[in-house]
C-alpha cells in the first residue's frame, strides 16, 4: 500500500463515466478529476464510488432520444499529501531515464494549454438535456 500520511484528508479520484445517446453508435467517455474528503484511503474510495453512482442518470435530448449516463468505475486514487491551499501539489508522475527529446515534447507553450485553447467540437452524440436547453432558451426569449 502507498505511504499514507496519518493527517491526509484529501484524495483525487479519477471517475470515469459513459454517455450513450438512443440510436447512436459513438458513446461519450468522461474521465472526471474529483476531490474526495475522508478518514482513509477505504474511506476514499467507498465516498469516490459513492459519487460515481450519483452521476448515473438518463434524461431527453432535444430530439428525444433517451441519454443514459453510466458510472463505469475509477481509473485511479491518489492521495493528497498537502493542505489545499496556492502551490499544493495535487499529484505528481515520475518519470526515469526521460531523453531531452521526450522532455520537450512534453513541455507545451501557453496557447497550447488546454485553457488557453479554443474549444474544438468533433462530430459527436448529442447529450444536451431537452429540459435544460428550453429552460435557456425561455431565458433568452424573455
Amino acid at each position: 500500500m502507498a505511504y499514507i500520511p496519518i493527517e491526509a484528508e484529501w484524495y483525487l479520484a479519477e471517475l470515469i463515466s459513459e454517455i450513450r445517446v438512443e440510436d447512436d453508435p459513438a458513446n461519450v467517455l468522461h474521465r472526471n478529476s474529483v476531490l474526495v474528503k475522508a478518514s482513509s484511503p477505504e474511506h476514499a474510495y467507498e465516498k469516490a464510488i459513492e459519487l460515481g453512482n450519483l452521476s448515473e442518470i438518463s434524461y431527453e435530448n432535444p430530439d428525444g432520444k433517451v441519454v443514459r449516463i453510466s458510472f463505469r468505475g475509477m481509473g485511479d486514487l491518489n492521495v493528497i499529501y498537502d493542505k489545499l491551499e496556492h502551490g499544493a501539489e495535487i499529484m505528481y508522475l515520475e518519470n526515469v531515464g526521460v531523453s531531452e527529446e521526450e522532455i520537450n515534447r512534453l513541455i507545451r507553450s501557453k496557447a497550447d494549454l488546454a485553457v488557453f485553447r479554443p474549444v474544438e467540437q468533433p462530430p459527436r452524440p448529442d447529450y444536451s438535456s431537452a429540459e435544460i436547453v428550453r429552460q435557456v432558451e425561455q431565458i433568452i426569449s424573455e
